[in-house]
């Protein structure tokens, strides 16, 4: 229960972001509906043996995780560390060197909160499927109805800058 400026973590509703064989999470935004707005907050719960989201970096935003419950592993950059309750995770803003997932390697839900600096646009990219995404007008982890651009792809697809202008 939301009490003016304190937010129960229990009390939010955790919605399904996705439930797939590798990817599955439930998340309730936390910083927003209390009104932040240059910084990111979400209550994550990513079930045992499951990942939330790919290996990824943030060009434009710094990221930190608070381990509430449970046991995993990070993922970042070329190693891996085991986390558990009462460890925070810090993934500063850069390139592939800084690449970041949390897998939850054990018997009971993975529970954290995910912090971000909330700069837009971001880059990010996921280096072991050679993709990139860009988002404008919301950053990863605020509202996707506030996106005005999003673009995800792959650098094989690169054009030069004047290509189709003429």
């Amino acid at each position: 229960m939301r009490k003016g400026p304190v937010v129960s973590l229990d009390s939010l509703p955790l919605e399904t972001m996705h439930d797939g064989p590798v990817f599955a999470a439930r998340a309730a935004a936390v910083l927003a509906p209390m009104g932040a707005r240059h910084l990111g907050g979400r209550l994550i719960e990513v079930p045992p043996g499951k990942r939330a989201w790919p290996r990824h970096c943030h060009h434009a935003n710094d990221e930190v995780f608070v381990i509430l419950a449970g046991t995993g592993t990070l993922r970042q950059g070329g190693d891996s560390y085991p986390v558990a309750a009462g460890d925070v995770v810090v993934c500063p803003a850069g390139g592939v060197e800084g690449a970041h997932q949390l897998i939850n390697d054990g018997t009971v839900p993975l529970r954290y909160l995910a912090l971000s600096s909330m700069r837009e646009p971001d880059v990010l990219e996921y280096p072991d499927s050679a993709k990139f995404a860009v988002f404008a007008g919301s950053a990863p982890g605020g509202d996707p109805g506030a996106r005005r651009f999003t673009f995800i792809g792959r650098r094989d697809g690169e054009a030069n800058y004047w290509d189709g202008e003429e």
